[in-house]
């Protein structure tokens, strides 16, 4: 059995897939890279593929579907995986080369003295287009580093810093056995990937090394704001999944269910200000809508949420109120980095 499986779910990725595989490579054996083919048609993507499975008999698995969207090529992956952990890199995005044999020499470490853990998490750095300074994303204020723990032993996790498909490495099973499908044609499943599996989640294991390269600076890339604002009927599906996929209220331990309610704030309160801020209408009432489906069918989590100091401040009257609400979430875009 490979040690870890690596897809890499590609849509008209000529331009910079390379770069991406290239980055996994050094793995050597113990690796296996599952490009998935999600229908290209504009490049020659797939052939891209097939040369390197040619070239790296063995470790480059090429396989192609009908379009389905990022979230069904995460699925192929999987369907496909080998290894005993499985990691989703972006064709975009790539690992780093000092840091990748650190983390696969840990993992292989822990399977061979049977701690491998259900989760393993590392670094990942926002690498924007034109910045010189380049911000990380670092969990250790919140986890313990360098050794097995559970959820009763995280810490606090700040605004903004959260577990994210860029830093998470899962063992294979666990996918496999909460029931992960990510819907087809959808953006933003990456939430979905990270979220639904946690309470599986028994074991984890941090190391304090930058792995993964997030890039950002395409114009039409899915977290580019405007695009954003257009895709907004894919982020409420995303959210829905999210609230639905768990009885979030009764999870144990407190430390796992605090983490997944915080999650769940960020992501209602993402939708809500894309909302607010597209000036639509027809977006304001889907945003009434979210926030009543909450109300009904998730009640304990909405009076939670909706009286806290986030649930406040995307729920504000009138128009000043929508003005207020934009104000405050460009100040948090400026101070945390995101998008």
């Amino acid at each position: 059995m490979k040690l870890i499986s690596f897809a890499i779910p590609c849509y008209n990725s000529a331009a910079y897939m390379s770069k991406c595989i290239e980055s996994l490579l050094p793995g050597g054996d113990e690796v296996e890279i599952i490009v998935v083919d999600d229908g290209s048609q504009k490049d020659n993507t797939l052939e891209i593929a097939k040369e390197y499975e040619k070239k790296y008999p063995g470790i480059v698995k090429a396989v192609h579907q009908e379009n389905g969207g990022h979230g069904e090529a995460v699925n192929t992956g999987l369907k496909n995986a080998e290894g005993l952990y499985f990691k989703v890199v972006d064709s975009d995005d790539w690992l780093d080369e000092e840091a990748l044999p650190k983390v696969l020499g840990k993992l292989s470490e822990l399977v061979k003295l049977g701690q491998s853990v259900d989760m393993f998490l590392a670094n990942f750095i926002y690498d924007k287009v034109g910045q010189e300074h380049k911000k990380v994303m670092q969990y250790h204020t919140a986890l313990p580093i360098d050794r097995v723990f559970g959820w009763k032993d995280v810490k606090h996790f700040h605004v903004g810093q959260y577990i994210l498909m860029h830093s998470v490495i899962y063992r294979t099973q666990i996918l496999r056995d909460c029931g992960l499908h990510l819907p087809a044609h959808t953006f933003y499943v990456d939430n979905i990937f990270v979220y639904q599996p946690l309470p599986s989640v028994k074991t984890m294991y941090y190391m304090d090394v930058n792995l993964y390269h997030y890039f950002i600076g395409r114009e039409d890339q899915s977290v580019n704001e405007t695009v954003m604002i257009g895709r907004i009927d894919q982020q409420l599906k995303v959210n829905y999944i999210m609230m639905d996929c768990c009885d979030l209220m009764k999870l144990q331990p407190r430390k796992l269910r605090g983490y997944m309610f915080d999650y769940l704030e960020i992501i209602t309160t993402i939708s809500s200000v894309l909302a607010i801020k597209s000036g639509s209408d027809e977006n304001m009432e889907k945003k009434k809508a979210l926030w009543a489906y909450m109300k009904e069918k998730h009640f304990p989590i909405w009076i939670r949420m909706r009286y806290r100091f986030l649930g406040q401040g995307v729920n504000l009257p009138g128009k000043a109120g929508n003005k207020l609400t934009i104000a405050a979430y460009k100040l948090a875009q400026k101070f945390y980095g995101f998008n």
